[in-house]
């Protein structure tokens, strides 16, 4: 089996503060990570090949610093990881994000499946598998949990999808998509042959001239939704504390509410 996994570089919010600072850490800085949930789908990717065979390829759109995730996913076993990275890609949104990824995923060569994480924890949007199934005209099952059957001579796959209330089975013609949940596994630690492995490892990097894309198509120039985050504005806030015996404070504490209109 032909197994690709699509992965992103996120804040380390373990890392980060618990005041305002950590914000600003998260987004102009600071430690970064395999996107949680994208460890279960590398883990899910291995699992698969280590049943089926066949070679698994993670893909990561970001910067030069996102080797080092590529590089923890070469150490938990997969078989070649590639960076996606040029200037022009940023302030991609999850459309020409999409767009990026498709053209990789086609220079890749063909596939039987695409895995990815149920969401970035940076994001949160969910949106961009969805959209790179739509664009490569593939089926796609989100939030799964649990992989019962995965038939690469037949070209099926069976998988249990875990929604809000209850779990749905569904079966899908490959090639497909699928996100998956922390449900579905428990990802492996790196062994040190692996984490030794990977830090020898070259990792390829793809530009837009090598996904045959210009620059018109990626970054804000292709993007149709822009982000602009920042910080709320920092209100000042009083406390007045009432003592006194137990029923005369909460007979001041009453008065006080319904003097504020808060009751």
């Amino acid at each position: 089996m032909n197994i690709i996994v699509l992965m992103k570089q996120t804040p380390d919010t373990a890392q980060l503060s618990g005041t305002v600072d950590g914000f600003k850490l998260s987004e102009y800085g600071g430690p970064r990570i395999v996107n949680p949930w994208d460890e279960y789908a590398i883990e899910t990717a291995i699992q698969m090949r280590e049943t089926h065979d066949g070679k698994v390829t993670v893909l990561c759109m970001g910067k030069e610093e996102a080797k080092d995730a590529l590089k923890t996913a070469l150490a938990m076993g997969v078989d070649e990881a590639v960076l996606i990275s040029d200037p022009a890609m940023e302030g991609s949104d999850s459309l020409a994000t999409a767009h990026i990824l498709v053209a990789a995923i086609r220079k890749t060569g063909d596939f039987d499946i695409l895995i990815g994480g149920r969401a970035a924890i940076d994001g949160n949007m969910s949106a961009t598998a969805v959209q790179v199934a739509a664009l490569l005209d593939i089926p796609q099952i989100s939030y799964v949990a649990d992989l019962i059957e995965v038939n690469p001579d037949a070209k099926t796959i069976k998988a249990v999808r875990l929604l809000e209330k209850a779990r749905e089975t569904v079966t899908s013609t490959l090639p497909a998509m699928i996100t998956v949940v922390k449900e579905i596994n428990e990802p492996r630690y790196p062994s040190l042959i692996g984490i030794r492995k990977a830090a020898r490892a070259e990792v390829p990097v793809w530009n837009l001239t090598d996904l045959g894309l210009d620059a018109s198509e990626v970054g804000l120039a292709g993007s149709r939704v822009t982000w602009q985050v920042e910080l709320p504005t920092v209100r000042e806030a009083q406390v007045e504390i009432i003592e006194g015996p137990p029923a005369e404070a909460a007979k001041k504490l009453i008065d006080r509410l319904l003097e504020e209109k808060v009751i």
